[in-house]
């Protein structure tokens, strides 16, 4: 029987990439099993010479990671088509974590001499990655302002070794945004290939495929995962050849696969994320209009606020502004700690995008290894606090944050 298509995104966030287990449990058990038995000699040489679909080692594969994979493919490309009308194809690889699934998108793309243009405010080890661990192997960083598109477009056009165009929208921690479609259009007229961090927004509020990205990003630890209950990366392409040939292969051999556990807990996770989302998002306008107003707040970095000066691009290009935000209080970085001192229900960690709102402080926490300079060239001074707002009574949040703040 042909199943009927999902037509709605919560739909694709429970069902997309199950399939019934044999044994007919209702989830996908945790395969805990390091490898994969044939029933012959001719069966295993058929699975390995690709002759034949199974699982066989999990560092390469299994029925926990297809099922994750498949599904955040599915949302990704939830409405996309392709030139033909067709459903957007696109081919998902589950990571151990986000930093696995980047160093997989580099070494995948880039050689001794290329280079990749990127732009200021990126996720700490993101940058730790570009300036430490690619110059050694001869790749280079261009770190420029990629908001003046004509100066992107002019580097670009000097520099024939630049190779990939690597974007993260909204930015991390100070909420800039830059122009996916005209970006990804400059990338596209001179021949480089482009990728997209999209953890802060989600699928659910950001589709960078529909702008013509070739691959997109997460760290599923944040908001896909939705608990803070595992560590998790994905990469997702449109050019499924690419991703089951060199794609796959370095990803396999640099060792940074998932595993049976984290993969079922980052797919249990994602059945609720539309609904996640819908409250954290409710939520964090609350919060940033509170902040906003607030006498003790110097500045609040929020997209949702229309003084915010990526306000525009996020608008057209993201369903709603999200649920992370930062601000710098008035008295800079004694106020800040205070103020986190002080908390009583949030809570005072990194990461963000669990149910529970998260606060912290990148100056000294997620970008503590970026020199001072560069940091505040960046916007990030060591006043700014961070913030990933929960899921829980925005009264109470609210309360937590003005009683912090007193």
């Amino acid at each position: 029987m042909k199943q009927t298509p999902l037509s709605g995104f919560s739909s694709v966030c429970v069902h997309a990439g199950h399939e019934q287990d044999p044994l007919y449990a209702h989830l996908t058990p945790v395969y805990a099993s390091s490898t994969y038995v044939y029933d012959s000699a001719e069966q295993g040489m058929r699975r390995f010479s690709g002759q034949e679909e199974g699982y066989i080692y999990s560092r390469w594969d299994s029925p926990n990671f297809r099922e994750a994979e498949e599904k955040i493919a599915a949302l990704e490309g939830f409405g996309l088509t392709d030139p033909y009308g067709q459903p957007l194809p696109l081919k998902a690889k589950l990571h151990a974590s986000g930093m696995g699934a980047l160093s997989t998108l580099f070494l995948a793309h880039l050689k001794a001499g290329d280079k990749v243009i990127t732009h200021y405010s990126l996720y700490g080890g993101t940058e730790e990655l570009l300036r430490k661990i690619l110059p050694p192997l001869g790749i280079e960083a261009i770190i420029t302002d990629m908001r003046d598109l004509n100066k992107t477009a002019d580097i670009i056009k000097a520099d024939p070794s630049i190779k990939l165009m690597y974007l993260e929208t909204p930015a991390n921690p100070t909420l800039r945004c830059v122009d996916l479609e005209a970006l990804i259009g400059i990338a596209k007229a001179h021949g480089l290939l482009s990728a997209v961090d999209n953890t802060f927004a989600t699928p659910y509020l950001q589709q960078p495929f529909a702008f013509g990205a070739d691959y997109v990003f997460h760290s599923t630890t944040k908001f896909l995962n939705g608990h803070g209950t595992a560590i998790g990366g994905v990469l997702i392409g449109k050019d499924v050849e690419m991703m089951k040939g060199p794609v796959e292969k370095v990803h396999r051999l640099l060792g940074a696969n998932s595993n049976p556990f984290d993969a079922f807990l980052l797919t249990q996770g994602i059945k609720t994320l539309e609904v996640r989302m819908e409250r954290h998002c409710h939520n964090a306008m609350e919060v940033a209009g509170f902040l906003d107003a607030h006498p003790a707040v110097a500045q609040v970095n929020y997209l949702g606020l229309t003084h915010h000066p990526d306000f525009a691009i996020a608008a057209r290009q993201m369903k709603h502004a999200g649920a992370t935000m930062s601000f710098e209080l008035k008295d800079g970085l004694e106020a800040g700690k205070r103020f986190i001192d002080r908390l009583q229900m949030c809570l005072r960690a990194v990461s963000l995008g669990t149910c529970d709102t998260l606060i912290c402080h990148p100056a000294s926490m997620t970008h503590y290894s970026i020199p001072k300079e560069t940091r505040e060239q960046y916007g990030i001074t060591d006043g700014l606090i961070r913030v990933s707002v929960g899921i829980e009574a925005v009264t109470d949040i609210l309360n937590d944050l003005e009683q912090a703040l007193r």
